[in-house]
């Protein structure tokens, strides 16, 4: 039986299958959820750090350019790797396409937004304005 495909003949005059793309989307959620096993832990030591001056201190902490890169490359890695989960339970548990496909915009159109203000945040604590 070597050759045989296990895939119905309606699926095969369908088209349906494997999309191609599950592999490089875990592989993507594993690389996020590995940085993000160094990122967050090493954020919270720092942030533990800044806050011991009080808030000037704490701004301060944060001016330095290795802080707020650090702050910045967690915020990216966390934001990134909730849409990627956050599109696996919409993919996953919504069945109709209009809703589904609304819900998937909505989710990046969100992620990106909330990553925007949080750098933008960042950013202008690190610049001092």
């Amino acid at each position: 039986m070597a050759g045989k495909s296990i895939r119905t003949p309606l699926s095969s005059v369908r088209g349906l299958g494997s999309a191609k793309e599950g592999a490089g989307h875990f592989i993507k959620q594993r690389v996020t959820a590995i940085a993000l096993i160094v990122l967050v832990p090493l954020s919270l030591l720092t942030l533990m750090c800044a806050i011991q001056g009080g808030y000037e201190g704490a701004v301060d902490y944060v001016s330095n350019p290795l802080v707020a890169i650090l702050f910045l490359l967690t915020t990216g890695a966390a934001f990134y790797h909730m849409r990627l989960g956050m599109q696996v339970v919409i993919e996953d548990y919504i069945a109709k396409h209009t809703t589904r496909a609304v819900l998937l915009m909505l989710n990046t159109f969100v992620s990106i937004a909330l990553f925007a203000a949080a750098a933008y945040s960042i950013v202008r604590i690190g610049l001092g304005a």
